[in-house]
């Protein structure tokens, strides 16, 4: 289990993450004095919670292939390809707050190493699934 010290603080980390943006969008809600349930009224809440949202909605493809990249590849790669997704996402959200043009660089950042993770974990089970 030693190995996948790494991948374990990887995936912590994605929670803290996740839960520092709902606290963000929580804040967001008290100034703008928009209060749940209500979502829409001020830009600026928008985007918060869509931002939020977006990294939720990436959470499922990217823990299982980051595990499977490390239990079928390698634990230190996918550490490290998963601290740029968790960096990627941090810039998309960083970015969504202030204009949504700004969000594309972290976009970029994050799929390129979901899909690497993603992409080599299923070209390393499927080669050694048929070897």
């Amino acid at each position: 289990m030693d190995q996948y010290y790494a991948v374990s603080i990887v995936t912590l980390l994605c929670g803290l993450t996740v839960f520092g943006m709902a606290l963000t969008v929580a804040r967001t809600h008290s100034r703008t004095g928009i209060l749940a349930p209500t979502m829409t009224g001020d830009p600026l809440l928008e985007r918060a919670i869509r931002a939020h949202l977006n990294t939720v909605e990436w959470i499922p493809v990217f823990l299982p292939s980051m595990w499977l990249f490390a239990i079928y590849w390698s634990p230190g790669w996918a550490a490290g390809l998963g601290l740029v997704w968790l960096v990627g996402r941090i810039a998309y959200f960083v970015g969504y707050l202030q204009a949504p043009l700004k969000r594309y660089p972290g976009f970029f950042i994050q799929s390129l190493a979901a899909f690497a993770l993603l992409l080599g974990a299923l070209g390393r089970i499927v080669y050694l699934w048929l070897a």
